[in-house]
């Protein structure tokens, strides 16, 4: 008797590539893993437990995936259409009770920036949940704008040079993973449209329930790029080159120089 076939999703060659090659690239995902994928319904999570199930029936090595949605406990949360769509596509899926949100009203000043609080906190949970069940790995669907967000924000705002890694090893013990690191927020919004996704939005955080200041770091960084993008196509290009291109002997930093007569040009 022939197998009922899965119901999958269109998910663009170009983007399956992109995947593929960051996994080949950075060893994220291997034979055996147990790998926990943080899914807030987002198109981001969204196109990456579907990528993940792609990679289950191809890749030449055998590892488990399951998704995970932090309930913060808040008024009238619903992620029935979450548990659905995980049911409907054959994906392992856990909506993990937290009281997140009642703590955050004894631990968070009012007109606070809320934004990084949550996202510490539902980190945590999705940590507690992975180490709690035996993960090997968290998957989060942070993508190449993130990335880059990310790098400008910490030079203007924060005064250091970092952007996101494609994997490291958690003080828990596991690897965090970004399979998507190389994609554009572009392809992940085209697989959202394409498929007719219900996607969670900003409607979803926490913070839109308080009284609180909104963040404009990433948004006034965001809006910066792509006023860039659209003078210079190619910038995106440019700047994942240079993310692979470091000089870091070139700044002024004294533990970065090479030599006492090392002459840069």
């Amino acid at each position: 008797m022939n197998r009922a076939v899965e119901p999958q999703l269109n998910i663009s060659k170009k983007l399956l590539r992109v995947a593929g090659k960051t996994n080949v690239n950075f060893k994220l995902i291997g034979e055996g893993d147990k790998v926990l994928v943080g899914l807030s319904g987002g198109k981001d999570s969204l196109a990456l437990i579907h990528i993940l199930k792609y990679m289950q029936r191809h890749a030449p090595f055998k590892f488990e995936f399951e998704a995970c949605t932090i309930n913060y406990g808040m008024p009238e949360e619903n992620y029935a259409h979450l548990v659905e769509h995980c049911k409907k596509y054959n994906i392992r899926h856990t909506v993990y009770n937290t009281n997140i949100y009642e703590i955050s009203n004894e631990t968070i000043r009012e007109n606070s920036s809320f934004c990084s609080y949550f996202s510490r906190m539902r980190r945590g949970a999705l940590y507690t949940f992975a180490q709690e069940n035996g993960f090997t790995k968290v998957a989060l669907g942070h993508h190449f704008d993130d990335a880059v967000e990310s790098f400008f924000m910490n030079i203007f705002y924060n005064g250091t040079m970092r952007a996101m890694s494609p994997i490291y090893k958690t003080e828990r013990g596991f690897h965090l993973i970004r399979p998507l690191i190389e994609a554009r927020e572009k392809q992940l919004r085209a697989f959202a449209r394409e498929n007719n996704l219900q996607t969670i939005g900003d409607e979803a955080c926490p913070a839109m329930l308080k009284d609180v200041k909104m963040p404009h770091a990433r948004a006034s960084t965001k809006l910066w790029l792509e006023g860039l993008e659209r003078d210079n196509p190619r910038v995106f290009k440019m700047i994942r080159a240079s993310f692979k291109h470091i000089h870091d002997d070139t700044f002024l930093d004294p533990k970065r120089w090479i030599r006492d007569d090392y002459i840069s040009t």
